[in-house]
């Protein structure tokens, strides 16, 4: 066997494993409902081949024998036939019922793990096309071409029924018309063939859709979301908008078109391998009648059992198939929630309650670039200094934040944390540390509340209060309808209230200062506000942060004066450093310049 055919078979006894695994965790009783309802579909099948046998055979003996004993004959086995049927349909339609109720429990169970494992993987992860594009086939993998769990479980239920029904047909065909078996036989081994090469083509398409339905997903979904609308309105962005998801929309359908065209050529040769089929055994069957070798009865019988044995080898091939297909793409759901971690974890607790920083010739490049973002930065952050991080658009200073937060892990060098490489602490534990107000920060459509706290739980937390003052946002919640209860946006609430920019980073400001972290790291926390709350922030900065160790990011440099100190960032190092004073005073300095030209507009 092939290296490639090996890996493709890898996958579907771990995915039955693990798909199986959840269902006796979570819902074992739901097996045995499979079993009975397999048992009782097949009893069915098989009864329908059967019992029309005895019926027909009752009602042509009629013309040589007694009518009555015949036709009370025809009816009890009819009235069994019934039974059968009827005690089939009951038991299918309530484990339908539980079906289609336990196919939702499990479709939500896997989407929450998914969730849960994206937000958990590092974050580097959420920034990597590669993690995003596998993130993408899971979600699809999962759903729409495995079925999840139910899709596989069904699957398997199918080849159970089939076997059941298979065994009990081609006994019947053995001992009344053995030469149908190698027909079936036969016609059965190229339909597989030829099924096999169907299903290698939609695995083909299903990878090279993928790349193209994330795209086509990403402009779709932002052409109907509310919040882009006066950016799309304002720029008259829909017509770009429109074209590129037509041109994705396209660049699936010529996908489709030749999954199609490729399919095509294999499906009227089975076509024909199935009326070949047909013919073949009507000949033999109706011979066998017309020289008298078995009763009109067989003959239904066995053009029935024919039937039945050839759609359930073929139900059963369709089912190997068909998880083998399944797993192939639910796999893709394992992968993601196997995907290695970016970065080692460490298990060391953080300890005291003051925290020496350090950046010990450090260096960055992010994953699958060849750029030096950062180069030699070496930088101590004392406990309680406060320090101003500025620099031109692109210096690196965003991403000296994601390396100190370890959102990345330093290329080269070294960050301690008092004298301990950040590596050794737990990523729990180390996270614990800071709270950040990112210049990209998002809000959730939860309550204002919910949004500042992340928690459910804060209706009598005074905290909650305190830091809506300390941000400004006191006067704002006032005037909502709901206060701090207020549902941010309408996606869930028709009231739901949309903030300002200012507000907003006010909210962002609050959730930071609530976290209550020893750090607090502010990257451009009042792009948003107008110059007097501008004001209010860099008046109240002691305030706000305290004794805490405290970096900030701004383009406006009249925040540094609130400053100990300043590191300058250019050309991915450190330029300059110390107090704003210092700073200013040096001939030709970058920070003097930057300083010079920002002032000049205040001051004319």
């Amino acid at each position: 066997m092939s290296e490639k055919k090996e890996k493709r078979k890898g996958k579907v006894l771990p995915t039955l494993k693990f798909m199986f695994g959840i269902m006796l965790r979570e819902k074992p009783y739901f097996i045995v409902i499979y079993i009975i309802m397999g048992i009782t579909s097949a009893a069915a099948g098989i009864a329908g081949v059967i019992f029309p046998k005895f019926i027909i055979d009752e009602l042509v003996a009629m013309g040589g024998g007694d009518v009555q004993t015949h036709i009370t004959a025809a009816i009890l086995w009819a009235a069994a036939f019934m039974g059968v049927l009827v005690l089939s349909g009951i038991i299918a339609a309530a484990g339908n019922y539980v079906q289609d109720i336990l196919r939702e429990w499990f479709n939500e169970y896997i989407d929450r793990k998914l969730a849960e494992r994206a937000m958990e993987m590092d974050f580097q992860h959420t920034e990597d096309p590669d993690a995003l594009d596998k993130l993408n086939k899971a979600q699809e993998g999962m759903s729409w071409y495995s079925g999840g769990i139910m899709g596989i479980t069904d699957s398997v239920y199918y080849i159970f029924t089939n076997v059941i029904t298979a065994v009990s047909s081609a006994g019947i065909i053995i001992f009344t018309c053995p030469w149908l078996l190698p027909v079936q036989a036969v016609s059965l081994v190229l339909i597989t063939v030829f099924q096999a090469k169907i299903n290698k083509i939609e695995r083909l398409s299903f990878v090279e859709l993928s790349k193209y339905n994330r795209i086509f997903g990403y402009v779709f979904w932002h052409l109907s979301d509310f919040r882009f609308g006066k950016d799309i309105r304002l720029y008259d962005s829909a017509d770009m908008m429109n074209r590129k998801a037509k041109h994705y929309s396209e660049k699936m359908l010529t996908v489709w078109k030749k999954e199609s065209h490729d399919e095509r050529g294999f499906q009227w040769i089975m076509d024909l391998t199935n009326s070949l089929r047909d013919g073949i055994s009507y000949f033999y069957i109706g011979y066998m009648a017309l020289t008298g070798a078995i009763t009109i009865g067989d003959l239904s019988m066995c053009i029935g059992a024919a039937g039945t044995l050839y759609f359930s080898l073929s139900g059963i091939i369709d089912g190997i198939q068909g998880i083998y297909n399944k797993c192939s793409y639910a796999h893709r759901y394992i992968e993601f929630m196997d995907y290695p971690a970016a970065m080692s974890k460490g298990t060391r607790k953080v300890t005291g309650s003051s925290h020496v920083i350090e950046f010990r010739n450090v260096s960055f490049r992010y994953p699958r670039s060849e750029k030096w973002v950062l180069r030699n930065i070496n930088i101590t952050i004392k406990q309680g200094e406060h320090l101003s991080v500025v620099g031109m658009n692109g210096a690196g200073k965003t991403t000296f934040i994601k390396l100190l937060c370890r959102l990345y892990d330093v290329t080269e060098g070294e960050i301690l944390i008092d004298g301990v490489n950040i590596k050794e602490y737990s990523d729990e534990e180390y996270r614990r540390l800071f709270a950040v107000v990112f210049q990209d920060f998002s809000l959730f459509a939860f309550s204002l509340r919910e949004n500042i706290a992340f928690s459910d739980d804060t209706k009598n937390d005074p905290a909650v209060n305190e830091t809506i003052a300390k941000s400004g946002l006191a006067d704002d919640v006032g005037k909502l309808p709901d206060g701090l209860d207020t549902m941010i946006f309408k996606s869930f609430d028709e009231n739901g209230t949309e903030l300002s920019g200012g507000q907003r980073q006010k909210a962002a400001i609050a959730r930071a200062l609530y976290k209550d972290a020893p750090v607090v790291i502010l990257d451009e926390p009042t792009a948003a506000l107008d110059p007097i709350a501008e004001y209010d922030i860099y008046r109240q900065f002691d305030t706000l942060v305290g004794g805490k160790t405290a970096v900030y990011i701004s383009h406006r440099l009249s925040s540094c004066k609130f400053c100990d100190r300043i590191a300058v960032f250019s050309d991915s190092t450190i330029k300059e450093y110390g107090t704003h004073d210092e700073l200013s005073e040096i001939p030709g300095g970058i920070y003097a310049e930057m300083f010079a030209a920002q002032a000049q507009y205040y001051v004319n």
